[in-house]
């Protein structure tokens, strides 16, 4: 209100300012018009999204897709499924008021990516899916490529989270390192190093967003004037970050968990959750945010399970999220329910 009648005030004397210097009338619309102006920009705001309906997708990404490095045969019914909610969305009653994209954003050398390694024997990398152990580190039948080159600055390493430490020149003994991270793998329980196809490398195609679905998200933004909340994952070489919400064994700050992430999903009154892979990322994403999710508030959560699928040969990893879910009270639907 105050806003508006500022504007007017100042219509008002550019009139008066304009008659008693007999200015033509082409100029009195003329600041009219920019008087107007002027109120229509101050009285647009920006405003954050509360409550409401959020869809977190998880690592919709193109490696994991038909054609990707590590591609899951039934992702593209997946994808065509959330393309087709989020689609769904803008046409009917029910809307999703934020769109949140987990990323996995990888390097090429990740301590999970065959060129990080080499066999002690002859000095090849490990193929995809090999298992390394603390113990393979310890007797040398893995080993750390010697030659790594750590990004210039970053401090990927935190002392008071492991043992492992630079030096004074800013150096890290890696094979150290590397039987204390796996050492923490093991005794955590969930993983062993796993040697993965290289996948979602930063800057390439298959680290983007499955096409359907990017652009069923840009129409959502055209129409609603949301913007995608983007969070990348995985981006320390050093650790493995199968949740989005900590790294497997948090090795810094920025890979421990990450608490105003969780708070921002806690303010929405429905919360949608898909994405690959089921056995793996949506996996451990979804119980990073349960465990720290009210009891009394998993109510809020829905599992859209035909919009995921697991790894190859990781089914048995699926089967046990699935029974987390129904152990914890989180509901699981399909896309046809999201209404």
């Amino acid at each position: 209100m105050h806003t508006v009648f500022v504007g007017h005030l100042i219509i008002f004397y550019i009139q008066q300012i304009l008659h008693e210097r007999r200015f033509p009338v082409s100029n009195l619309d003329l600041a009219t018009r920019l008087s107007c102006t002027y109120i229509s920009r101050a009285m647009a705001t920006a405003s954050q999204v509360k409550g409401g309906t959020t869809l977190l997708l998880i690592d919709v990404q193109k490696d994991f897709h038909p054609g990707g490095s590590l591609a899951i045969d039934s992702a593209s019914e997946d994808a065509e499924r959330i393309t087709n909610i989020i689609r769904r969305s803008l046409k009917e009653s029910t809307s999703i008021d934020r769109l949140v994209a987990t990323m996995d954003s990888h390097h090429k050398l990740h301590i999970a990516h065959p060129k990080f390694w080499l066999s002690g024997a002859d000095n090849e990398p490990p193929p995809p899916f090999t298992i390394i152990s603390s113990r393979d580190i310890k007797t040398g039948k893995w080993k750390p490529r010697p030659n790594l080159k750590l990004p210039v600055g970053k401090d990927l390493v935190n002392g008071s989270l492991m043992n492992s430490q630079y030096d004074k020149e800013g150096n890290l003994d890696l094979v150290q390192y590397c039987i204390e991270y796996t050492s923490a793998l093991e005794k955590k329980g969930r993983f062993q190093l796993c040697i993965w196809p290289e996948h979602c490398l930063i800057g390439t195609e298959g680290h983007q967003l499955v096409t359907n679905v990017q652009e069923a998200m840009d129409e959502w933004s055209d129409v609603t004037g949301g913007n995608i909340e983007f969070i990348m994952k995985g981006e320390n070489l050093l650790t493995e970050m199968y949740s989005a919400l900590q790294a497997e064994v948090p090795i810094s700050s920025a890979t421990s968990y990450n608490q105003n992430f969780l708070n921002s999903l806690r303010q929405s009154e429905r919360l949608y959750i898909v994405g690959q892979a089921m056995s793996h990322c949506v996996h451990y994403t979804t119980r990073d945010i349960v465990a720290k999710w009210p009891k009394s508030e998993r109510h809020k959560i829905c599992v859209i399970t035909d919009c995921m699928s697991p790894v190859p040969s990781f089914e048995k990893d699926a089967e046990k999220f699935l029974q987390f879910l129904k152990d914890n009270g989180v509901k699981t639907c399909l896309a046809a329910d999201v209404k």
